[in-house]
């Protein structure tokens, strides 16, 4: 994943936090992952680094190596396998039954708010698109399904509120 982010353009762990950060309806992991990452993977020689003048300091950046890009080559010939979901939210609904059902509605009901942040997410993915030309239509059809995943998300949860909200 880290290889993939980091392209043929290059990236800091910064961009590559940035990123992830904008996708996290994708994929997740903790900040200092990301960071740690491409360090990892210059030392196992997929990655090379230059040092760049930032705004406020130097940053490191990361491009990719032939090994580099012979292992995402490989890689994105390898078979796709569905997504695996883990979703907290589907396990707090099944558990309702064992706390106060209105409190664990309150606490689904709250996945409203975190959608409306995924949102404005997507839209800045999508005013980055100019950015990234070579990926436009990649990134397109990813914030698509970010688009139709946040509204799936959402007739759920009108779902739940009406099958639990009666009380």
């Amino acid at each position: 994943m880290v290889l993939v982010l980091v392209g043929r353009g290059g990236a800091s762990a910064h961009d590559i936090v940035r990123m992830m950060r904008r996708g996290r309806l994708y994929w997740s992991a903790a900040d200092s992952h990301y960071y740690a990452e491409p360090k990892r993977l210059e030392q196992l020689g997929y990655l090379a680094s230059d040092t760049e003048p930032g705004r406020t300091t130097d940053r490191r950046v990361y491009r990719l190596t032939e090994a580099g890009e012979q292992a995402v080559e490989h890689w994105l010939g390898e078979p796709t396998p569905a997504p695996r979901i883990q979703n907290e939210a589907i396990v707090r609904l099944l558990g309702s039954d064992l706390g106060d059902e209105q409190a664990t509605l309150a606490s689904l009901l709250a996945m409203r708010a975190e959608l409306d942040v995924i949102e404005t997410l997507l839209a800045e993915g999508r005013a980055a698109v100019p950015d990234l030309p070579h990926r436009a239509k990649a990134l397109e059809l990813v914030h698509r399904l970010g688009d139709e995943t946040v509204a799936l998300y959402r007739r759920w949860l009108d779902d739940v509120e009406r099958e639990f909200g009666a009380g």
